[in-house]
């Protein structure tokens, strides 16, 4: 790099954005943390009620144990499986409110874009001018008003959360599936909190990872006192493996499998698992939707909700003015992408030692972190995110 960072850019109060910001703070670099929501880890609470597979071992890092000690706050421990509000609150709650990161973090504040002083995308490239140039971020607060800040580095720690993928095959979106939208739920619900939204219904349900398999099991334990309500829940691979890892250490995780594999196998009367079919279509139908199903051939079902819990990924129009080196396939940086192709047929607790330089992009002091750096690779933990910090700020940005 041709300047030394001084002024740090983090988007995102999560886990990730939150040990980046105290990086930066051991450093004495000039930081601001951008978060969108009124509170910090707005994602994270967004599935609050979801318990996590990671205990708490797992959860806190060794940067934030430390810092949380000296501030007199005891940091989580043990085996415990904690929920996503237990997260927020008993660990990113207390982080923030420490005097390393007074007035650093900036509630209700979304970055909805990063550019370079001067620079268009195609503009000096490879040229160290690039690097004398300050970044640009477009900054909306809660009520609506813009601002422009200005950055030497910029770390994108925003994840995954918010921006779900679409209902219809190919991951576009069904025919007629945006005049449903407001019908479609897109993320995990709060059962114990919504049952009345989904019991006694016909559901489609979608998906094939965690949150679709949390969310069949659910439904299958609450149909037992909710006469009527009846599951469609249609995968689009024929013979799912439902991300089973033989003699799983996380008990949850292989408890989740186990019942994916019961539901798939007919344990459940309100659960009709259909392998292999895809979305096609959606009509409004007396108040219902019609789903147009296909396999081969089509098959259409008519239900009242619909539960669309087909993955995620990362918002990347948040920099397309940057220089920024995507996978075609995974929509990771490409560096990151291709060191984690050989590790993707394995599990996230295989953590590889991938080193600094992945992180890099073509944009320098951009840099891509936590969950949003893995793409549509899910085997992303958060020990991955502290060891990017720590190699982001020991190997590519210069300190004070």
């Amino acid at each position: 790099m041709e300047r030394s960072q001084r002024r740090v850019a983090i988007i995102g109060a999560g886990p990730i954005g939150l040990e980046a910001a105290l990086a930066a703070s051991e450093r004495r670099l000039d930081f601001t943390v951008y978060e969108a929501a009124p509170t910090v880890g707005g994602y994270v609470r967004g599935w609050g009620h979801v318990r996590t597979f990671t205990p708490w071992s797992m959860t806190v890092s060794d940067r934030m144990g430390a810092v949380l000690a000296a501030g007199g706050f005891e940091a989580p421990t043990g085996a415990g499986l904690p929920t996503g509000h237990e997260l927020a609150d008993e660990l990113l709650e207390p982080v923030s409110s420490l005097p390393e990161l007074a007035g650093r973090i900036r509630l209700g504040s979304r970055v909805t874009a990063v550019g370079r002083e001067g620079l268009l995308k195609h503009e000096a490239i490879g040229s160290p001018e690039r690097a004398l140039r300050p970044f640009r971020l477009l900054v909306r607060d809660s009520e609506g008003g813009e601002t422009i800040e200005h950055a030497d580095a910029v770390m994108d720690c925003s994840g995954t959360y918010g921006n779900p993928n679409r209902l219809g095959d190919g991951g576009i979106s069904a025919v007629g599936e945006e005049a449903f939208d407001e019908r479609i739920v897109r993320f995990l619900p709060d059962f114990e909190q919504k049952a009345g939204d989904w019991a006694g219904h016909t559901i489609l349900l979608t998906g094939s990872g965690h949150s679709a398999q949390t969310a069949a099991r659910n439904f299958a334990q609450f149909a037992r006192h909710a006469p009527g309500t009846r599951v469609i829940w249609a995968v689009r691979t024929a013979h799912p493996g439902w991300g089973a890892v033989a003699n799983d250490p996380l008990v949850e995780r292989a408890a989740l499998n186990q019942a994916a594999t019961e539901l798939a196998g007919g344990a459940s009367d309100a659960i009709d698992l259909r392998a292999g079919y895809v979305t096609e279509a959606l009509a409004g139908r007396d108040g219902q939707v019609a789903v147009t199903l296909r396999n081969g051939m089509s098959d259409e079902v008519v239900v009242d909700r619909i539960l669309a819990l087909n993955g995620g990924v990362g918002d990347a129009s948040l920099y397309r003015q940057l220089q920024v080196h995507e996978c075609y396939a995974t929509c990771g940086p490409m560096k990151l992408a291709a060191a984690l192709l050989g590790e993707s047929a394995g599990d996230c607790l295989v953590e590889p030692d991938l080193g600094p330089e992945v992180l890099a992009n073509p944009e320098p002091g951009f840099f891509i972190l936590g969950a949003k750096s893995y793409g549509r690779n899910s085997q992303f933990l958060l020990r991955n995110g502290w060891q990017q910090v720590d190699d982001v700020f020991g190997s590519l940005l210069p300190s004070a």
